[in-house]
């Protein structure tokens, strides 16, 4: 694990705050739509920039942000700091292994992360912990990348590369995410999933030209209005479900019986 931690601790060292974007797809609004977020405790293990804790803090409720990366709990320092300008958020950083929380069994209403997963080789042994802290009743959110995707096949060819910044990362379908929460003694209860905006070739793109000092715009600027058309088709059209199939990042929403 200590191999994995100093690679985090290098990609966030790395990261600017302001040249961050935000998840593919929007977890609190998600979740914040199924259940009423106001007061419950809730844990974010592998917090990353733990922009989406500090929002559901933000609407009431009592978050945990856990990372093992100090450079990550430096970046949500960051974001906490800003946002604590206007109101106090209740929001708590903890540096610690999302393998091994440091909580009593199901003490929290609520356990959620994004991106996380996928660099689990054995997803079970992060579920299993999840599980040991979330309460009977208690709802596991949880927000990978899609296997049918352009992203899975760039990623795989610079995973055999030797090139990909983690190393390697695995992928999940609708049907293998669901399977694998039900042995886990989860119910799946919500789908979710969105594109990337902007697409991923773009991200890709720029990303590249970054590393020759060739800054292009965090959002590109071309075709303006269209563009913006564009992006409230694909909002409209998220909510069908054979789109799960096309999406960038799926999500899904699971209750503990």
């Amino acid at each position: 694990m200590k191999g994995n931690r100093n690679l985090w601790d290098s990609f966030w060292a790395q990261k600017k705050p302001e040249a961050i974007y935000p998840p593919v797809t929007d977890i609190v609004s998600e979740l914040s739509n199924f259940a009423d977020v106001k007061d419950k405790l809730i844990l974010e293990p592998g917090a990353g920039t733990g922009r989406d804790g500090i929002r559901l803090a933000k609407l009431g409720a009592r978050v945990f942000l856990l990372d093992y990366s100090e450079s990550s709990l430096k970046l949500v320092q960051n974001y906490l700091k800003k946002e604590e300008k206007d109101k106090e958020v209740n929001a708590r950083l903890i540096m610690a292994d999302a393998l091994n929380i440091p909580f009593k069994d199901e003490i929290f209403d609520i356990v959620f992360h994004q991106g996380l997963l996928e660099h689990f080789k054995d997803p079970d042994l992060l579920l299993k912990e999840n599980c040991r802290v979330l309460k009977k009743g208690g709802l596991l959110l949880i927000d990978v990348p899609q296997t049918y995707h352009l992203y899975t096949l760039i990623k795989n060819i610079l995973i055999f590369l030797g090139l990909w910044f983690a190393g390697w990362e695995r992928q999940f379908t609708i049907g293998s995410l669901k399977n694998l929460l039900k042995r886990h003694g989860l119910e799946p209860v919500h789908f979710y999933g969105d594109w990337s905006r902007p697409g991923i070739m773009y991200k890709i793109i720029r990303e590249i030209l970054l590393r020759l000092n060739i800054n292009l715009p965090m959002y590109p600027g071309y075709f303006g209005k269209l563009t913006q058309k564009f992006y409230r088709l694909q909002a409209k059209l998220r909510s069908k479900k054979i789109f799960l199939y096309t999406f960038l990042s799926i999500g899904v929403i699971a209750r503990k019986k």
